[in-house]
C-alpha cells in the first residue's frame, strides 16, 4: 500500500477548506441509493414488455427456476426444477403458466418489471387509467412452491392457465434428440411421453411418471453390464415429478388450446369466483421416487404453501452479504462485468438446494429453442447436449467460482452427483478390465456410464468394452479429478468434513494407478518406465491432444490431488503411505520451445489435435502449479504468449478459460480485456443470458468462467499467502468480499489505486496478505 509522506501532502489553504465544506454539504443532496450500490446488487428493471420468452427474466430459489416475462399484456413463466429427468433423460420443464387480469392493468401506458435481487423476487406493476396493479413473484427457498401475490386498487377478475405441450406423446426426430441421451443415435423411435393433467379439487394437477424401461436399461445392455444391473444405481426408475396450481377463491374454468411460436399446447384454467382487489396463487412442485402416484400426491399435499416470504428474503439477504464484487470505474465494460457477475451469481443461487448440479447448458433457465437457433423449432424442453448427460469439463466451470464466493453448501450437489454414481463407475471398471477404481468418462450419464451415443453403437466386434469408440472422448478419464479437488478445497477453505467423499477421491485415483499398470503389462513386462513413473499412455489432453503420452493435464491433476490428499488428517497412516507411494510414480510435466522460449507442452507426445482447448495451461488453472508468486512463472507466461496453439485457440466465448489463465499469470491487461469481453452484456434482454457459445443458452460455463476470471484478478492464494490485486487495473475502484483458504474472508475497498477499509477474518491472517497494486 502506498503511503503519502508529509512533504507530499497539499497545504490546507482557505480555498481547499472551502471546497471541502462545499463537497460535504453537497453529499446531503446525493440520492441515498448512490451509496447502496456498493452494498447490495443493482436491480434489473424493464419499463416495456417483452417480445417473447427469450426476453424473459430469471426468478428462482431453492431448486426452482422461472423464466418470467410479460407479452401482450399477459404474464408468462416457464417452470423448471432440478432433477426432472424423463425416460430418455431429457430434463423436462414442468409447464408454462399464463396469468391474465380483467380489466387489464398491463394494457395501459405504465409498466415496470423488476428483479429485486437483494430479496430474490420479481415485481411486475402496471397502470391502465385509474387501475393500478402490483404482482410479486417469488419462490420459497425452503419449500418447492412458487407464489404470486396480486394486488390492485380496483377489483379485477384473475385467470391463470397451466399450459402444457406434453398433452400427448411426441416423437422426437433428428437434432431434437440432442435434448436426451440418445442424441444422434436413437435406437428406434424415441418419444417424449405425455403428462397426466387434470382438474382436481379446485386445482390443476400435473405430473410425469417414468415408464418401466428407460435409457438406463438401454445403456446397461449396450455396454455389456446386464449381469450387474441389479446392483446399479438407477436415478430414472420410479421417478414421478410434477405439481399442482391453485388460487384463493379460484375454480376450474375450462380449457383452451393454442400454439406458442412453433409448439402446440393445451391449457387448464382457474378463474376468480368474483372480482377482488387481491389474490394469492401458488404452484406447488414435488419429485418422488415411488411406484405409486398416490404416494407422490400425498407428498405433494404435505408441502407447506404458507404465504410468508420472510425466511426466503432473509436467505437472499445473507447470500448477498456473504460475498460480492462491486466495481465503480470510468471503464464501462468493467462496470458491466461487476453487474453481470452478481446477476449470474443470482442464477446459481436459484439452485442452491438442488439435488442435481446446475447444468452448464442452460441451468434452470432455458427458453424456446428457435429463439436461440431459428432452425430448431422444438418444444421448450430442448437444450443442446442433453439433460441427464453431464459434461465434466463444462460442469467444473459452474462450480469452481463457489469457493471464493463462499458458497460451499451449493457445491454439495456437484459432489453428490459423483458420489451416488461411484459404485456404477467401479462396476464398469471391474467388468471391462478386471481391476479396481472408478472410471468416469467426460460425457457422463447421471447413472455413471458413458453417454450411449458417445460410447458408440457401431463398434468393432472385438473393441474394448470399457472404451468409448469416439475420437473426441477416448482415454479422457481425468476430468473427475477436478471435482475431487473441489471437495478437498472445501475442507481447506471452510473446514468441511469431507470423509464421506474420500472413497470417491481414492477410487478415482486408484483407477489411474491400476489402469495404466494394466495397460503397461499388456505391452510388456514392466509396469513403470525407467524412472519408476507410470506411463500414461494412451491418454488425452482434454479433448484436444489425442492419443497422448503423459498428458500434462492428467499429470497436473494427479500430482495436485495426491499432494492435497496426503495432507488430510482423516487418512490413516496406511492410506497416507499408499498415496505417497503413488505420488512418486507420477511423471514430470513436459516442455517444448517456440522461438527460443521454453513453454509447457500439452504432453510428451500426441498423435493429433481434435479440439480447441489449451490443456498445456491447465497447470496454471485449475491446478495452480504455476502462477503468481510461484516458481516457473516465466515458463507459464511464455506458454500463454508464444505457444502457437494457445494463440490460435484464444477466445472469450463459452467455456474458454484464457481470461483465467491471464489472471493467474498476473497479466493484468490481458485478464481485463478477456474478462470484460466475457462478462459484458449478452445480446439478450437479460444481460447474463449469454450463449449459446459452444453449448446452449443461457450458457452457464460462460458465466462461471467469467466469475472465476474476475475473482482471480482480485485475489489468489499460494499455501497461506494471499495475493491481493495480482491482475487488477489500478483505475478500477472496487469494493469486494471474497474467501480464501483456512476459513478466511477478505473484504476491502480499492479507491484511486489505494486499499482502504481492509477487513480480514480472522485478523491473524493479515500477516499473510501481499498487496500487489503499485
Amino acid at each position: 500500500m502506498k503511503l503519502t509522506t508529509k512533504a507530499q501532502r497539499p497545504q490546507r489553504t482557505f480555498a481547499t477548506i472551502l471546497n471541502s465544506l462545499v463537497c460535504l454539504v453537497s453529499l446531503w443532496f446525493i440520492p441515498s441509493d448512490a451509496f447502496s450500490q456498493e452494498k447490495e446488487p443493482k436491480n434489473v428493471t424493464w419499463t416495456t414488455q417483452s417480445l417473447n420468452s427469450s426476453e424473459s427474466m430469471p426468478v428462482g430459489g431453492g431448486d426452482i427456476g422461472l423464466n418470467l416475462w410479460v407479452e401482450k399484456g399477459n404474464i408468462y413463466f416457464y417452470l423448471s426444477k432440478s432433477g426432472t429427468f424423463d425416460e430418455n433423460n431429457t430434463l423436462l420443464k414442468l409447464g408454462r403458466v399464463k396469468l391474465k387480469l380483467s380489466p387489464n392493468p398491463f394494457e395501459g401506458k405504465t409498466f415496470k418489471q423488476e428483479l429485486v435481487l437483494k430479496d430474490g423476487y420479481a415485481q411486475i406493476s402496471g397502470s391502465n387509467g385509474k387501475l393500478n396493479t402490483t404482482i410479486n413473484v417469488w419462490i420459497d427457498v425452503f419449500n418447492p412452491v412458487i407464489h404470486l401475490d396480486v394486488k390492485s386498487n380496483q377489483k379485477t377478475i384473475t385467470e391463470v392457465g397451466y399450459e402444457s405441450w406434453r398433452f400427448d406423446d411426441r416423437i422426437t426426430k433428428g437434432k431434437e434428440n440432442n435434448q436426451n441421451s440418445y442424441k444422434w443415435a436413437p435406437q428406434g423411435i424415441v418419444k417424449t411421453l405425455q403428462d397426466k393433467i387434470a382438474f382436481k379439487n379446485n386445482t390443476v394437477q400435473f405430473y410425469h411418471q417414468n415408464k418401466a424401461e428407460t435409457v438406463f436399461d438401454v445403456t446397461v445392455k449396450q455396454q455389456g453390464l446386464e449381469d450387474r444391473k441389479a446392483e446399479m444405481f438407477n436415478p430414472l426408475k420410479n421417478l414421478i415429478f410434477g405439481g399442482k396450481m391453485q388460487g384463493e377463491n379460484m375454480v376450474p374454468a375450462g380449457n383452451y388450446e393454442g400454439t406458442y411460436l412453433s409448439t402446440p399446447f393445451k391449457a387448464w384454467t382457474l378463474k376468480s369466483k368474483k372480482p377482488s382487489n387481491s389474490v394469492h396463487i401458488s404452484i406447488t412442485l414435488n419429485t418422488s421416487v415411488t411406484e405409486s402416484v398416490n404416494k407422490w400426491e400425498q407428498a405433494l399435499n404435505q408441502v407447506s404453501t404458507k404465504n410468508d416470504q420472510k425466511a426466503s428474503i432473509k436467505w437472499w439477504n445473507e447470500y448477498w452479504k456473504k460475498s460480492f464484487i462491486y466495481i465503480n470505474s470510468k471503464d464501462e465494460p468493467a462496470n458491466q462485468s461487476s453487474k453481470n457477475y452478481q446477476l449470474f451469481r443470482y442464477m446459481l443461487g436459484c439452485n442452491a438446494f438442488g439435488k442435481y448440479p446446475t447444468k452448464f447448458n442452460g441451468g434452470l433457465f432455458t427458453f424456446d429453442p428457435q429463439l436461440t437457433d431459428t432452425a430448431l423449432k422444438y418444444t421448450p424442453d430442448f437444450r443442446n447436449w442433453g439433460g441427464g448427460t453431464h459434461t465434466a469439463q463444462n460442469q467444473r466451470l459452474v462450480y469452481w467460482p463457489m469457493l471464493k464466493s463462499g458458497d460451499f453448501g451449493m457445491m454439495k450437489s456437484q459432489f453428490d452427483f459423483y458420489l451416488q454414481i461411484l459404485k456404477n463407475a467401479e462396476i464398469r471398471t471391474e467388468s471391462a478390465w478386471k481391476h479396481k477404481g472408478a472410471s468416469f468418462t467426460e460425457q457422463l450419464e447421471n447413472f455413471g456410464l458413458p453417454n450411449p451415443a458417445e460410447y458408440g453403437w457401431k463398434r468393432p466386434t472385438d473393441f474394448d468394452k470399457g472404451m468409448e469408440y469416439n475420437a473426441w472422448l477416448e482415454y479422457e478419464w481425468d476430468t473427475v479429478l477436478e471435482s475431487c479437488m473441489m471437495i478437498l478445497e472445501t475442507e481447506r477453505f471452510n473446514g468441511d468434513n469431507i470423509e464421506k467423499y474420500l472413497p470417491l477421491i481414492e477410487s478415482s485415483l486408484t483407477f489411474f494407478k491400476e489402469h495404466y499398470t494394466y495397460l503397461a503389462k499388456q505391452r510388456g513386462a514392466k509396469a513403470l518406465d525407467a524412472n519408476g513413473h507410470l506411463v500414461l499412455y494412451p491418454g488425452s489432453g482434454a479433448e484436444t491432444y489425442k492419443m497422448a503420452y503423459n498428458s500434462t493435464s492428467t499429470i497436473s491433476a494427479l500430482k495436485t490431488v495426491l499432494e492435497r490428499l496426503v495432507e488430510l488428517s482423516a487418512l490413516s497412516e496406511k492410506q497416507k503411505a499408499a498415496w505417497v507411494a503413488m505420488l512418486k510414480t507420477i511423471p514430470p510435466i513436459s516442455f517444448r520451445t517456440f522461438d527460443g522460449h521454453t513453454t509447457i507442452a500439452p504432453a510428451k507426445l500426441w498423435e493429433r489435435i481434435n479440439n480447441v482447448e489449451s490443456p498445456q495451461l491447465y497447470p496454471v488453472f485449475p491446478w495452480g502449479i504455476y502462477g503468481t508468486g510461484k516458481s516457473g512463472l516465466d515458463t507459464a507466461i511464455n506458454t500463454f504468449k508464444y505457444d502457437t496453439d494457445v494463440l490460435k485457440f484464444r477466445s472469450y466465448i463459452g467455456w474458454k478459460q484464457d481470461n483465467i489463465f491471464a489472471a493467474r499469470l498476473g497479466l493484468t491487461d490481458d485478464a481485463a480485456k478477456l474478462t470484460t469481453a466475457k462478462l459484458k452484456d449478452s445480446n439478450r434482454r437479460f444481460p447474463a443470458f449469454w450463449g449459446p457459445g459452444f453449448d446452449w443458452a443461457p450458457d452457464h460455463n460462460w458465466g462461471g468462467s467469467g466469475m472465476i476470471g474476475l475473482q482471480e484478478m482480485l485475489l489468489q492464494t499460494d499455501g497461506k499467502k494471499i495475493y491481493l490485486f495480482p491482475a487488477w487495473p489500478k483505475d478500477w475502484d472496487v469494493h469486494f468480499k471474497l474467501y480464501a483458504p483456512y476459513q478466511t474472508t477478505i473484504e476491502g475497498t480499492l479507491k484511486d489505486g489505494k486499499l482502504t477499509d481492509l477487513k480480514v477474518v480472522p485478523e491473524s491472517r493479515k500477516i499473510d496478505l501481499i498487496n500487489m497494486i503499485n
